[in-house]
């Protein structure tokens, strides 16, 4: 069950236990969520000319057959328009050295035609038009299926319509855990 917010001011979401300060509890629940593995991805979006690449980590594949992806994007986040707009999106898995790219996508991009970059770091088209890093161990080109809002997040349905390595298969994924970033709870 989904709770609503218990204040305008305070920021935290019930439902909260019987007698339990929403504070203290708000950390505790937020904590037990973070401990839940996650992977950090880069997610490519277009439409209309734009480009955008979004740090992300509510990633997941939700079915077999066919071949389907979920991404969780904030309502609010270009990401979530271009997304919408364009039909598509793609997943750049990124190595886990490569932790520091991570921070460069968490704010909307500079895009240079140019020189084919979004904030500084190569990129090319997917199959779709949805930008794929370049560095990217591994990717996933999806066009959407379906559409969720879930809270003030927009779950994202597409079908991997192309993937393909462009690493060291055998290097890790970044995780979430492998950062001081926390998102989530």
């Amino acid at each position: 069950m989904f709770g609503t917010m218990a204040g305008a001011t305070s920021g935290l979401v019930g439902p909260f236990p019987p007698g339990a300060d929403p504070e203290e509890y708000d950390k505790v629940r937020r904590r037990v969520l973070w401990t839940m593995p996650s992977g950090l991805y880069v997610i490519g979006s277009s439409a209309g000319g734009r480009r955008n690449l979004m740090t992300a980590n509510w990633v997941t594949q939700v079915s077999f057959d066919p071949k389907l992806v979920a991404v969780s994007v904030e309502q609010e986040a270009l990401t979530a328009t271009l997304i919408a707009d364009g039909g598509t999106f793609s997943l750049s898995v990124v190595d886990r050295e490569d932790r520091a790219i991570v921070r460069k996508f968490v704010k909307p991009v500079e895009y240079d035609e140019a020189s084919g970059t979004l904030n500084g770091f190569a990129v090319h088209e997917a199959a779709t038009g949805a930008p794929i890093l370049d560095q990217a161990l591994a990717y996933v080109d999806c066009e959407m299926r379906q559409r969720l809002p879930v809270g003030d997040h927009v779950l994202f349905v597409g079908e991997v319509v192309q993937a393909g390595f462009q690493g060291d298969e055998d290097a890790l994924p970044l995780r979430m855990e492998d950062t001081r970033m926390s998102y989530g709870g």
